[in-house]
């Protein structure tokens, strides 16, 4: 079983990847996405979304980390797509699932998912501008109003030449609602010969087992289940037991050395409160230390209360 780190905006940054990888289980890590435009993105944007580039696109406990790009025109993306190859990504992953209004509202993720045809022009672009030896993969959820494209979009993407796909198993609609639709990933890997992984609602090794056989897919990603479980993809294919809330709180203090000496030091008690509302969902006493710290602004304050 091969297990994938999801990007998640604004959350899983580089120190995240760093921290989640350390804890183990995960084969390969995808970027938040470089959004593009109609420019070849400069260096420096690449190395701020991904600075394991400047590790051969490792993170520091050798896990493979790969570029995410998004946006809707072709010719610009393969260009970009080719520069993140150059400077050391382990392939390109393309966003087509992406929720949010302002991203869909200049034509770029889940929107893509009603043109086909662009989702097509798109890939094959990046496919032929990336070399050979290198993937492309895609993510894409199962439609955006509904799922009456699932299959045609999937099929884009196969054709278009993409190495691998991850199905997000929800229509943008649908959001981060539960249930995920893991049969209808089964559905679409009857029309498409190209390996897909799965992705969307697995929060316990029962749901990872639920997954693979509804989908009928052994590959999966995790996002929003790993912030909740730090160890989940330890627990899914190692047997380990949940992790330890002492433990937890040992990363908590260790993410908070990562926020106040790195270069987010001022975002850091936004990023700690948030990730406490994930680890609330396993964890009763993520919902008690996010209680006592939810007013307060100053890192060391809060650092204190996490190690009390």
């Amino acid at each position: 079983m091969h297990i994938t780190l999801a990007p998640m905006e604004g959350v899983v940054d580089h120190l995240m990847r760093d921290m989640l990888t350390q804890v183990g289980g995960f084969d390969l890590c995808v970027t938040e996405f470089v959004r593009i435009v109609e420019q070849l993105m400069p260096k420096h944007v690449f190395y701020r979304i991904c600075p394991e580039l400047n590790n051969q696109g490792f993170t520091p406990n050798g896990v493979p980390v790969k570029v995410q790009l998004l946006g809707q025109h072709a010719d610009w993306l393969a260009e970009n797509a080719y520069r993140a190859i150059e400077l050391g990504s382990h392939g390109v992953d393309l966003n087509f699932g992406c929720p949010a209004k302002t991203v869909n509202k200049s034509k770029g993720g889940a929107i893509l998912l009603r043109e086909p045809e662009t989702i097509y022009k798109i890939v094959s672009a990046v496919r032929q501008a990336v070399p050979k030896d290198h993937t492309v993969s895609a993510k894409m959820r199962l439609g955006f109003d509904d799922t009456s494209l699932a299959i045609a979009n999937a099929q884009a993407i196969a054709d278009a030449g993409a190495t691998s796909l991850v199905i997000h198993a929800r229509t943008k609609v649908d959001g981060y609602k539960p249930p995920a639709y893991w049969d209808w990933i089964a559905k679409i890997k009857q029309h498409v010969n190209i390996p897909i992984v799965a992705n969307g609602e697995i929060w316990n090794a029962q749901d990872a087992v639920n997954c693979q056989q509804q989908s009928a897919c052994e590959n999966i990603m995790l996002g929003r289940g790993a912030l909740a479980m730090p160890n989940l993809a330890q627990v899914i294919k190692n047997t380990q037991q949940h992790m330890p809330w002492e433990q937890v709180k040992a990363l908590l203090v260790q993410y908070s050395g990562y926020e106040l000496f790195g270069d987010k030091g001022k975002y850091y008690p936004n990023r700690v409160k948030q990730w406490l509302g994930y680890l609330s969902r396993q964890y009763p006493q993520a919902e008690d230390l996010f209680m006592s710290i939810r007013r307060l602004k100053s890192a060391d304050e809060i650092l204190q209360h996490i190690q009390s």
